[in-house]
């Protein structure tokens, strides 16, 4: 009980002195693939880490955190309440774009290279977690029912 505490304590601790910068989210998952260069409307060829870079910078300009209600949810969550917390941390040494899908749900999150991201979701539903880091995807189905941390790196 008191190293969960702790734990908790620890993690509540780096995401709120992380909020400050780029957001952060935790997560664990094996990549699955890696993507090869598409051609653009002008006929060069753009990476797709240059694709998921691009992306993130634009994101960042107008997304809006939700620290607190994730802190909320991680320190009092409750059995009664609709909404849960996902939070996953990039351990890699690329920014990324999460895309967290589901039923009547849709959401991007930038989350930058060895920062943490976070967002709150409809409980008891199927999402599809998917994103690029460091030019390989990451996708996963998860049943989230209650908070659920992943870490990702490359």
């Amino acid at each position: 009980m008191r190293t969960t505490t702790f734990l908790l304590a620890s993690m509540m601790a780096t995401i709120f002195l992380n909020s400050c910068e780029a957001r952060q989210y935790r997560t664990t998952n094996i990549p699955v693939k890696k993507t090869q260069p598409v051609s653009s409307n002008t006929g060069t060829r753009i990476s797709p880490a240059a694709q998921t870079e691009t992306e993130y910078q634009t994101l960042m300009k107008t997304y809006k955190s939700e620290t607190a209600a994730v802190l909320t949810d991680l320190l009092n969550g409750s059995d009664d309440s609709p909404n849960t917390s996902i939070t996953v941390e990039n351990k890699s040494r690329c920014n990324m774009v999460l895309t967290i899908s589901g039923n009547n749900y849709f959401k991007k999150i930038p989350i930058g290279a060895n920062k943490i991201g976070s967002a709150m979701v409809p409980k008891n539903q199927n999402y599809n977690l998917s994103g690029m880091i460091c030019n390989v995807v990451y996708q996963k189905t998860k049943f989230i029912s209650s908070s659920y941390n992943i870490t990702l790196s490359n």
